[in-house]
């Protein structure tokens, strides 16, 4: 029954120029739905005496996905360049870093190994923006205490993160959203929004902070992305760009300050060096799509995912990999962003290599079973919350269950963030409508990926579930709704909804995976950290590939958060390098 199937630069200041196709890491790494498979590393943690042999966080000496920096000759580094401040990636964090640096009035240089820049997330958790306090002037029951928020967000990650980077973005987050307002408005294409709401209400085990910051297109004719207001001011400023040029190696001088970096270029492949006098900035993203490190620090995630195209990122882990190679000091936790927005044939169950198709709807909170047909937790909650809940069942996957009244009920939940599907209660636009999402689940069940049915027993026998126990199931959890109350997990009562009106739906559902969030310890300075917690100089991080502000699970409940701490901190270190 749980059988798997088996089935160069374009623009004025650019160096080089853009390219038709981006080129992930040297071998092209963009992973697709049908990847490699799952092949978990069996690394123990012990020695034969039972003593750990682990050096450094989450890496011993035998972890064959670390491996050692390359030796490159010196008669094959065949260009050389030079710059004040070097950033590495550009994407959510490299952006406000370049563009900081260059403001201040450093010569900056971005290399990136696609074949173009990133453009920024589009949500943005910030306090005390402009757009916020005069929304919470309007509505004070969304307003944010900055202590019951540094707490929350320290006890999603069990303690393992630096208090500091916490209060950074408190104190910082929301001039980076006001900077980031003005560039997008002077450019006449967008608009920024506050999504004031938080949803939970009615005895919620989470809280929810009103904490999103969404660019908002000015006209539904403009078919481009941030990127046609962020490009014309970086090169206004005059950054310069090396593009499709891949990190190999950071490069030190003989007190081990950290001098530049050696590229190879993507088109013919020799090898560049490039120097920076004031600092090397790596924002180069997380491992999310690097299979060895991923199997080594994170194979429960392994286990959740469905692959599926064109979602998700191409990070290979190569910022996290060159700062360890000099000595740097990496969180001792795998940590990842999940989604539960994926869903595979009912004939599959989750697994890196099982290929799926992208399902919005997913977060919200209906009703969910196992592949017993039985209810196992609180649907309601952090999104990664469901997910690591689903890899205690079997095969790690369950069915996500609702019936034709299902818009209402979405209505109803009044979920935050990005899987809210109306506005906000201060009028700000949500991430996709309803009725888009409505156009979605009807091309999944063209594709076979969602079940539509007449009868919960069509239902269960389309989903590949036992019939019996998933009816008795599901007239259970309608008598909660009845009741407005759920005595097995404690559902909040708005969101215990019925499944009583046909035509009824399901889908097989595991995890998107967005991004790894576990990375090289870093200061306020944004320096990157060595074994004994001191700073490796001229070298620093922001982004994924930087750490101790996540660990163990993502507090999606504060919409943005991961956004906005990249943005927050690359502006913060931009104005840092830019004086040295």
């Amino acid at each position: 029954m749980f059988k798997k199937s088996e089935e160069g630069i374009s623009r004025r200041s650019f160096l080089k120029g853009f390219g038709a196709a981006a080129t992930a890491g040297v071998a092209a790494a963009t992973v697709g739905s049908m990847g490699v498979g799952t092949a978990f590393a069996e690394n123990s943690m012990y020695d034969e005496e039972g003593f750990t042999k682990i050096k450094s966080a989450s890496h011993s000496e035998n972890d064959s996905w670390l491996g050692e920096a390359p030796e490159i000759a010196e008669s094959e580094i065949t260009e050389t360049l030079s710059t004040e401040v070097l950033v590495v990636g550009c994407g959510t964090a490299g952006w406000p870093a370049a563009l900081t640096a260059a403001e201040e009035g450093a010569k900056v240089l971005v290399v990136e190994r696609l074949a173009s820049a990133t453009k920024p997330k589009e949500d943005i958790g910030a306090l005390n923006s402009s757009l916020q306090k005069a929304s919470f002037a309007q509505y004070p029951q969304f307003e944010i205490d900055k202590k019951e928020a540094l707490e929350d967000i320290v006890r999603y990650a069990d303690g393992y993160v630096n208090y500091d980077l916490i209060k950074l973005w408190e104190d910082e987050s929301g001039a980076l959203v006001d900077w980031y307002q003005k560039i997008l408005e002077d450019s006449g294409l967008y608009h920024m929004e506050f999504e004031g709401g938080i949803g939970t209400r009615d005895g919620a085990r989470d809280k929810a902070y009103a904490t999103g910051h969404s660019p908002q297109k000015n006209s539904s004719d403009f078919k481009g992305s941030t990127l046609d207001a962020l490009q014309p001011y970086a090169d206004k400023l005059g950054i310069e760009w090396r593009l499709k040029c891949n990190l190999i190696k950071l490069e030190q001088d003989g007190s081990g300050r950290v001098t530049g970096i050696i590229g190879q270029d993507m088109v013919d492949f020799h090898y560049v060096r490039i120097t920076a006098s004031k600092g090397v900035i790596l924002t180069t993203g997380g491992y999310a799509t690097n299979k060895d490190m991923m199997n080594a620090l994170q194979p429960e995630i392994q286990a959740l995912k469905i692959c599926v195209d064109g979602s998700g990122n191409s990070n290979t882990g190569d910022g996290i990999k060159a700062g360890m190679w000099i000595g740097a000091r990496k969180d001792p936790i795998g940590t990842s962003m999940l989604f539960n927005r994926a869903c595979c044939l009912p004939t599959d169950t989750a697994g890196f290599g099982t290929p799926g198709k992208w399902f919005w709807f997913g977060e919200q909170p209906n009703l969910k079973v196992n592949l017993n047909g039985v209810r196992f937790c609180n649907e309601s909650g952090p999104y990664d919350y469901m997910l690591h809940s689903s890899y205690m069942q079997p095969h790690h996957t369950y069915c996500d269950i609702w019936d034709a009244n299902h818009q209402k009920y979405a209505q109803q939940f009044d979920e935050v963030g990005c899987c809210r599907l109306f506005p906000f209660d201060n009028g700000s636009l949500n991430n996709i409508p309803m009725k888009v999402v409505e156009g979605m689940i009807d091309k999944l069940i063209e594709a076979g990926y969602v079940v539509k049915a007449d009868s919960l027993q069509e239902l269960a026998d389309g989903l590949n579930i036992p019939a019996d126990a998933f009816i008795e199931q599901v007239e259970k959890y309608n008598s909660y709704a009845a009741a407005g109350y759920d005595p097995d997990y404690y559902k909040e009562p708005h969101r215990i909804t019925p499944v009583d009106t046909a035509p009824f739906y399901g889908a097989r559902v595991g995890a998107w995976h967005l991004t790894t969030l576990d990375g090289l310890n870093i200061d306020t300075s944004m320096r990157v950290l060595d074994q004994n917690n001191d700073p490796i100089e001229g070298l620093y991080a922001s982004g994924d590939c930087s750490g101790g502000f996540f660990s163990t699970s993502y507090p999606n409940l504060f919409t943005g958060l991961a956004c906005g701490r990249s943005m927050t901190f690359g502006r913060h270190v931009g104005k840092i390098v830019a004086h040295l």
